[in-house]
C-alpha cells in the first residue's frame, strides 16, 4: 500500500484522529435536511468506506442515534471534547463507514465525487459538478413523514 492509500483526518480540537486505508467506496454531496442539520451548512460531504478500512487512532467518541423517515438508523459519531461529526454508521449500508469530508488533513479534498442527491431540498446558491444526481435517493424509501423542518421540500 502506497502513501496515496492512506488519508488521515480528524476533529476541530485535535483530540480524534482517524486513518482509513484504500479508495473510497463512493463518495456523495447531500442536501438532505439531515445532512444540512448534521453539518450546520447547505450541504452534507460523504466520503464511504469499507469499515475495516477505518483506524481511530486517537480519542473518543460519542454517539447520536435516530431513525430516519425510512425507519433506517444513523448513528452519528463525534468529537467527544469540540463535536465535530466525523462519522456515521447507516443502517442502509451494513459494511460501510461514512467519513465527513472536509475533516481530512490537506490536501482535504483528494477524492471525486461520485453523486449529488437530495437536490428537493438544495440551497439556490449551491452548484455541484457530479456525474449522478437525484432529486432524492436511488435508495430513498420513505415508511413515514418526518416533522416539517426535517422534510426538506
Amino acid at each position: 500500500m502506497t502513501n496515496s492509500d492512506k488519508h488521515e483526518g480528524g476533529c476541530l480540537c485535535g483530540e480524534v484522529r482517524f486513518e482509513v486505508s484504500g479508495q473510497p467506496e463512493f463518495s456523495a454531496v447531500c442536501h438532505c435536511r439531515y445532512c444540512q442539520l448534521r453539518s450546520g451548512s447547505a450541504l452534507g460531504v460523504s466520503v464511504y468506506f469499507q469499515k475495516e478500512n477505518l483506524t481511530i487512532t486517537r480519542g473518543n467518541l460519542k454517539s447520536y442515534k435516530f431513525k430516519t423517515e425510512s425507519g433506517k438508523e444513523m448513528d452519528y459519531q463525534s468529537c467527544a471534547t469540540c463535536s465535530t461529526t466525523l462519522l456515521w454508521d447507516i443502517e442502509l449500508f451494513p459494511d460501510l463507514i461514512g467519513t465527513a469530508g472536509g475533516v481530512y488533513d490537506p490536501p482535504t479534498f483528494w477524492y471525486s465525487l461520485d453523486r449529488e442527491v437530495f437536490q428537493r431540498s438544495k440551497a439556490d446558491f449551491v452548484h455541484v459538478d457530479s456525474p449522478d444526481s437525484y432529486n432524492t435517493s436511488n435508495l430513498y424509501d420513505p415508511i413515514h413523514i418526518d416533522d416539517p423542518r426535517l422534510m426538506g421540500e
